[in-house]
Formats: structure tokens, sequence, C-alpha cells
């Protein structure tokens, strides 16, 4: 089995392992479209104006970000739905809102939630569990 993305060294959370190489392209492929979820634990303060340039993309490395789903999880945690996985993206975006990431934890990827499964434990995929 091979991981179908990666997690920075940083982060936690949820990774795929696959031997069938068209699962791995859905998940990492150059046009793979599909959701990731993440809790993202910050300090500082987020204005509307910043929350507003998150929510509508902002630009890393000259290139233009498709737009994320991002909302306040709790008071100190934010929730980021993405579409796309640059390097370090959600860390460089906190950046520049001014906000400073504590932590980053993968909580989806497509239908697949990583629930209560432990740190370093691992399951097979239910049926309706979906790419």
């Amino acid at each position: 089995l091979a991981p179908a993305g990666r997690l920075d060294i940083d982060s936690t959370g949820l990774i795929v392992f696959t031997q069938d190489g068209r699962v791995a392209r859905r998940l990492i492929g150059r046009d793979s479209g599909g959701e990731k979820e993440y809790l993202v634990p910050v300090e500082g303060t987020l204005s509307p104006e910043g929350m507003q340039r998150l929510q509508h993309g902002l630009e890393l490395d000259g290139v233009r970000l498709k737009p994320p789903r991002v909302s306040w999880q709790n008071e100190h945690q934010l929730r980021f739905v993405l579409r796309e996985g640059r390097k370090r993206q959600i860390r460089r975006m906190c950046e520049l809102v001014e906000l400073k990431v504590t932590g980053l934890k993968r909580v989806r990827t497509g239908s697949v939630t990583l629930g209560k499964l432990p740190a370093g434990q691992w399951r097979y995929l239910r049926p309706d569990e979906t790419f």
C-alpha cells in the first residue's frame, strides 16, 4: 500500500493508503477536486475582512487559490474545507490574515471521516465511503 497524499510534518489526522492507482489519482491527481476538511486551532484575532479574504480565496506563489469554505468551529478553532492542497496552504493562508496556526488535523477526505479512530490506527473503507 502507498499513501495517496501527504500530511505536513506538523499535521495530524486522516491519510488514505491504497494500491489502486485510480483512487490515488482521484485524491492527488492534477485535477482532483475532492474535498478535504481540516480543524485548525489558531491564535490571534481574525477580523471580518480577514475571514472574507480566507473564504474568497487568496494567492500563494502567484497562483490564485480555489475559494475554500472557512468557518469557526469554536472560539479558538477554524474549520477549512479545501478542494486543492498546496504546500502548507492552510498555514500560509492563516499567516496572510495574521493568525498563528497551533495545530492542524485532517478530519475528512471525500466522504471518508476520521471519526474517533485513534492516532496510528487504521481501518478498511466501508462500501458507502467514496472519494
